[in-house]
């Protein structure tokens, strides 16, 4: 027990250590980034690059009042993307989920789709930001492209994870007498669970660079990439990168809470 006590001890220890060392190394670096942005800001002396101070005032002043010229606040432009993005993820997520298992266990439904989906795939969905923008609207558009950054990161790991299910798993489930819907539901699916959650985490990142783009092309009812550009139009470039910080912010903690539930997640079904 005594044994047993020490070897936990000196884990709990060395995880306490290396726990410090990234913080600290993080702080450092977070130091440096704001040191250099306030040297290039003074040294530069231009408009465009206001100093860290001042973005951080504007970036509170967002929240807290509205904008005389759009009659919004921050709030209200965050809820605005996160209504586009959340929309055009759920799409993303019902299309990819029974294509990616279709085309992953299926040949023939791989062969028959995946020429279009390479057709597709290599355009980047900001390409497509003007054309959906004509077709779908100031509303629809930049909803579906998100709906394309998310898809295929989406979809290439669902295929991925459908295809690296160990085929004794499914030999054994067919030898207990399980039906093709039962072999999806309860050995292809969660098999493929943590192949989903990689996806999902990339195709956060992705939707976010989409959502600000299409915004910042067009746009009704808000948003943050609406009212980065529309800072950079009327010069206030202090509140300009307070909308980029805030981008950046809602980035982090999305991406970040799917990472830290796609970890958990292999953890407990033994992925490393």
């Amino acid at each position: 027990m005594r044994a047993g006590g020490k070897v936990l001890g000196l884990i709990s220890r060395d995880r306490l250590i290396t726990d410090s060392k990234t913080v600290l190394i993080t702080i450092a670096s977070l130091i440096v980034f704001i040191a250099t942005w306030f040297a290039i800001s003074i040294y530069s002396n231009l408009a465009y690059i206001p100093p860290p101070d001042k973005v951080a005032v504007a970036f509170f002043d967002s929240f807290t009042h509205k904008d005389i010229s759009l009659g919004t606040n921050m709030w209200d432009n965050i809820f605005a993307s996160l209504g586009r993005f959340g929309i055009g993820f759920v799409m993303a997520f019902l299309l990819a989920l029974p294509l990616g298992l279709a085309m992953g266990y299926f040949k023939l439904a791989q062969l028959f789709i995946n020429p279009i989906v390479e057709i597709f795939r290599p355009i980047p969905p900001i390409a497509w930001v003007p054309i959906f923008l004509l077709i779908f609207g100031l509303f629809w558009g930049p909803v579906v492209v998100i709906f394309l950054g998310v898809l295929f990161p989406l979809l290439s790991n669902i295929i991925f994870g459908v295809k690296s299910v160990d085929k004794p798993l499914i030999d054994a489930a067919k030898t207990l007498g399980a039906n093709r819907l039962q072999l999806f539901t309860k050995v292809i699916l969660p098999y493929t669970i943590p192949f989903i959650m990689a996806g999902i985490t990339i195709g956060l990142g992705i939707g976010w660079m989409c959502i600000v783009a299409a915004e910042m092309i067009g746009a009704v009812g808000g948003g943050v990439g609406f009212y980065i550009n529309f800072m950079k139009d009327i010069g206030r470039f202090d509140f300009m990168y307070a909308g980029m910080v805030v981008i950046a912010i809602l980035g982090l903690v999305t991406v970040g809470a799917s990472r830290y539930v796609e970890n958990k997640l292999n953890s407990r079904m033994g992925v490393k």
